[in-house]
């Protein structure tokens, strides 16, 4: 077998990557695809109805290109990689987004193509509304804000600000987070599509925002320039001004756009204005604004006349879709809002729980002190009981004790009057004894004094007698008298010894008596002494008796009322202080 010749044999399909805003796809494209199916795939995939924002772009040298739709993909100046990469983005932006963007996620694909422009400084955004749309991207990011969960450090690895922005200000990233976070504790309620919305909302009213900026020169002067292609219409901006253009042509004024080639030309809608011309110097974007400026006017225009069915019918479905979203997240929050209020319940109830458990075991604890207590005040009231038996008893034996020392002390007051009229008698006894001893006493005195008289006069008389008998006797005798006989002198004799005799007789009789009186006074009181020591110990254990009678009647009255009061003692001196002095006295005597 013979062969003629070899022919390359082509491929039928061919490999696409398509990079979303938030994925990465990639299919399999058949060759004869234009760049219309690929688009439609993409959009089915991603289930887009509002297709007309939209477009395929590409990277072409230094310059980026969109996919046509009515040309074949691999007829386009596309890469040859394989496989080929497209960028899915946004290529017309609407003049009031709330009005225009239907679907949620034509909502969501906005949002995150502005919000990477802003990040990217392609779109200049001040701090303070970078810090507000920061607060609505986290919040359509993370939800409502809790305290509980969302701790500080929580968006250490979010890109929420432009560089631009941070470099600005000294400031550190918690600082920047506190500053963000303050604002999204403010959007609590607020779902992920209403967040993302509020910030397309604050994004479009920036002066950058959907604005295709591209170098030209102006005619004649070959002054460079800046031209702005958005929704509004054609703008022109000096090179170091984005914000602010110098002239602008909306869409509502201009008749007609053309270009020859390099050179652009605006025609406006009123005849009597002069013609403005542009140049660009490379052809690949005059067509790229070309299309840009198609598009635009396009849905200008569109906007001004009625929806089509089809929008219709969208914005049929997404009011719909709004309502029953709503109604699901009000249904939603009412039950998160139940279920935290079920939590709380819950936790109260937990909480409550662990108080009664807590007061339960306080008050078995409680109980089984009550019971104890119960125990030991029974016990205590039996002793009580016991105790108040006891005291009953004591106080009837008090009772009786008192009336037997009352009795006693009845008896003591008697004896004890007796004993004061002993004691007055014995009084008046001694002061008779006292005063017939003093009388004695003196009569004893004057008979010592007569007896000592006697003796001198008779110890004179004897000595006087001696000596008349020794001198006198015997003259008489001898010259003037006879002689006696001697019977006769012998009786004179006797006679005078009878008479001195007798004189002897009598004195020692007298001292005998009075000697004998002196021992019967002695005796006397002797016996007074003895009967006066006696009264003082029998008055003693009196007040003695008295006292621990006084005592023990104190003492029982005190127990029966329940103390013991301790008895006072009242001295009995003062009453018997003259009877004392007098007791001292006849002791000295």
């Amino acid at each position: 077998m013979s062969i003629l010749g070899l022919k390359k044999k082509q491929p039928k399909t061919f490999k696409v990557k398509v990079i979303t805003m938030d994925a990465e796809m990639e299919f399999s494209c058949e060759v004869k695809w234009k760049g219309k199916d690929l688009f439609d795939l993409v959009c089915r995939t991603v289930g887009l109805r509002e297709t007309w924002f939209f477009g395929l772009r590409y990277t072409v040298k230094d310059t980026y290109a969109w996919l046509k739709p009515d040309k074949r993909v691999l007829d386009q100046e596309v890469p040859k990689d394989s496989p080929i990469t497209f960028n899915f983005l946004a290529k017309f932006f609407p003049e009031k987004v709330e009005e225009e963007l239907v679907q949620e996620i034509t909502q969501h694909l906005f949002f995150l193509q502005v919000k990477k422009q802003i990040l990217d400084e392609e779109i200049f955004c001040s701090p303070e509304a970078s810090v507000l749309l920061a607060s609505y991207a986290v919040q359509a990011k993370y939800g409502d804000y809790d305290p509980n969960f969302h701790k500080p450090g929580f968006l250490a690895h979010d890109e929420l600000l432009p560089k631009m922005v941070l470099m600005q200000y000294q400031m550190t990233a918690d600082m920047w987070e506190e500053k963000i976070t303050a604002w999204y504790a403010e959007h609590r309620g607020i779902a992920r599509d209403e967040a993302e919305m509020e910030y397309l909302k604050i994004a479009q009213d920036l002066e950058m925002y959907g604005v295709s900026y591209f170098a030209i020169t102006q005619n004649k002067r070959d002054t460079d320039l800046l031209l702005g292609v958005d929704a509004q219409g054609l703008h022109i901006y000096s090179p170091n001004s984005k914000l602010t253009p110098n002239r602008s042509f909306p869409w509502s004024d201009i008749r007609n756009i053309s270009y020859s080639e390099k050179e652009f030309t605006i025609k406006p809608l009123d005849k009597k204005k002069d013609v403005f011309k542009f140049y660009s110097s490379q052809l690949r974007v005059n067509k790229l604004i070309l299309q840009l400026c198609i598009g635009n006017h396009d849905l200008f225009m569109r906007r001004r006349k009625v929806d089509s069915i089809e929008v219709q019918q969208m914005k049929a479905q997404a009011k719909e879709e709004k309502a029953r979203k709503k109604m699901e997240r009000q249904i939603l929050a009412r039950e998160k809002q139940m279920r935290e209020e079920a939590e709380r319940a819950k936790e109260e109830m937990e909480r409550r729980l662990f108080q009664l458990q807590d007061e339960a075991r306080l008050a078995n604890e409680a109980l089984l002190r009550s019971e104890e207590t119960a125990d030991l005040l029974a016990e205590k009231a039996q002793i009580a009981e016991e105790e108040a038996k006891l005291l009953s008893h004591k106080a009837a034996e008090a009772e009786q004790e008192r009336q037997r020392l009352e009795v006693t002390a009845m008896k003591t007051k008697e004896e004890k009057r007796l004993m004061e009229q002993k004691m007055r008698e014995a009084e008046q006894l001694a002061v008779k004894l006292v005063e017939q001893s003093e009388r004695r006493l003196k009569e004893a005195d004057h008979l010592k004094q007569d007896l000592t008289e006697a003796k001198d006069a008779e110890r004179r008389a004897k000595q006087k007698l001696l000596d008349i008998t020794k001198t006198t006797y015997p003259l008489i005798a001898a010259y003037s008298a006879p002689p006696a006989p001697p019977e006769a002198a012998d009786f004179a004799y006797e006679s005078a010894s009878t008479r001195l005799d007798f004189k002897d007789s009598d004195m020692k009789r007298l001292s005998m008596e009075i000697e004998r009186e002196r021992l019967e006074y002695m005796e006397k009181s002797k016996h007074l002494q003895d009967q006066l020591k006696e009264l003082k110990t029998e008055i003693e254990s009196l007040k003695l008796e008295e006292q621990q009678q006084q005592a023990g009647l104190y003492s029982l009255q005190s127990e029966a009322r329940g103390y013991v009061q301790e008895p006072v003692y009242i001295p009995h001196s003062n009453r018997n202080s003259a009877y004392m002095s007098q007791m001292a006295y006849f002791e000295e005597v």
